[in-house]
């Protein structure tokens, strides 16, 4: 029996946007955002509360609004391939999911008018990103060819929505954006690209005829590999970042454990490519994420 009423929402939340999951991370994203941009510029004080609400509320309003591109732009093979997800199964329908996009969007122009009015030219250029991204950038066909360059364009909208994050403390404090903030953005990009790949690593019984994974391209011993890849690489940029705030030693200790825990559980899939193999990939990317944002920003402005 379908849910009616507000328990449709429940349910889509639960299964599309789910805030047990998203939340902490997006809460961890964005604190540090704020807290690594202001130890960039050397602020002793702890960053002011309103800082850091405009920044998370907006930040999960951004994840919202890419999960509601999604629908849109994916609906059609949703329909066909995966007629058991929310829209196509008629739970909720584009035109209400395009209502809360509004919503979502007037709420964001008004906690960035308040907070301060030059965040707003920071929140157009992510608004233009998403709305080209949902076009496919007009290449849609062509990109679809090219799978790397797909996620590279869809993941460059991490450091945007990092930028505005920041932008939280530098921009409401009238200065410009700090010398070294590039690290973090770049962590950014490089963090999107890990959980994006792990979230598409499966064992090859549980490929989906018209689910487009990693695995699938790749095959079960390249696909972990360019995980971890990516995983590497943003170790290399966090301890970048972590030296310009002079944190680097407990960076790269947090980090040595997880990159070697992520290898081993890289190197067990690639012997063993089963399904509770594969299911370990998409929460240690949340840990690995979750971790390093706290790594960067949250921990060492609570230490100061």
């Amino acid at each position: 029996m379908t849910p009616t009423g507000a328990a449709r929402w429940r349910v889509y939340q639960r299964e599309r946007f789910p805030l047990v999951a998203h939340g902490p991370l997006v809460a961890a994203f964005s604190f540090s955002a704020v807290s690594f941009s202001s130890l960039l510029r050397r602020e002793g004080e702890f960053p002011a509360w309103q800082n850091l609400a405009v920044s998370f509320i907006t930040a999960l309003l951004f994840f919202l609004l890419l999960r509601i591109a999604d629908e849109f732009k994916d609906f059609e093979d949703d329909s066909r391939w995966r007629p058991y997800r929310a829209v196509p199964r008629g739970l909720v329908k584009l035109r209400e999911l395009g209502i809360v996009a509004v919503f979502a969007g007037i709420i964001q122009v008004i906690l960035a008018f308040v907070l301060s009015p030059g965040l707003l030219p920071y929140l157009f250029v992510v608004w233009v990103w998403l709305a080209l991204m949902t076009k496919e950038f007009f290449v849609g066909d062509w990109l679809k060819k090219h799978p790397v360059l797909y996620m590279v364009s869809h993941m460059a909208i991490m450091p945007l929505i990092d930028l505005y994050a920041t932008a939280c403390d530098w921009r409401v404090a009238g200065v410009p954006a700090p010398h070294g903030l590039i690290w973090f953005l770049l962590v950014s990009f490089m963090n999107g690209i890990v959980i994006e790949v792990g979230r598409k690593l499966r064992s090859t019984e549980s490929e989906e005829e018209g689910v487009e994974t990693y695995t699938a391209l790749w095959g079960t011993t390249v696909a972990p590999i360019v995980w971890i890849g990516a995983i590497v690489g943003t170790a290399v940029l966090a301890l970048l970042a972590a030296r310009e705030i002079r944190f680097v030693v407990p960076v790269a200790c947090l980090l040595a454990v997880l990159v070697l825990t992520a290898v081993l559980v890289a190197v067990r899939f690639i012997r063993r490519p089963t399904k509770e193999n594969a299911k370990l990939f998409e929460p240690i990317s949340g840990v690995w994420t979750l971790v390093m944002y706290l790594s960067l920003g949250a921990i060492p402005r609570f230490l100061q």
